[in-house]
């Protein structure tokens, strides 16, 4: 809301200025060009789209294609990590505050 009341004074000093000068060509920001159109609802006649195609067994595609990687990426950080720990370039230092 705060954002759209500091846009007004440019939104009308550009209006302004198409009226006072129309034989020029102008140069608008595109803040003033903006306008919120759904097109993924309906036509720019009005009318409104048919539902989208449901693609079957979306969740468990989605859980073949996630899962192989998720456990390549534990398995590439799990080997990353020991190499590190091997060359001591990061390891954690054990503190026993047990005394």
């Amino acid at each position: 809301m705060a954002t759209s009341l500091l846009r007004l004074p440019l939104r009308l000093s550009t209006k302004n200025g198409a009226i006072m000068s129309r034989n020029t060509i102008l140069k608008t920001p595109n803040l003033t060009k903006t306008t919120q159109i759904r097109t993924g609802v309906s036509t720019p006649s009005g009318a409104i789209l048919p539902k989208p195609d449901k693609t079957p067994f979306g969740l468990i595609r989605m859980t073949i294609v996630v899962l192989p990687f998720l456990y390549l990426g534990t398995l590439i950080s799990k080997n990353f990590a020991a190499l590190l720990e091997e060359h001591d370039i990061f390891v954690p230092e054990d503190d026993d505050d047990d005394d």
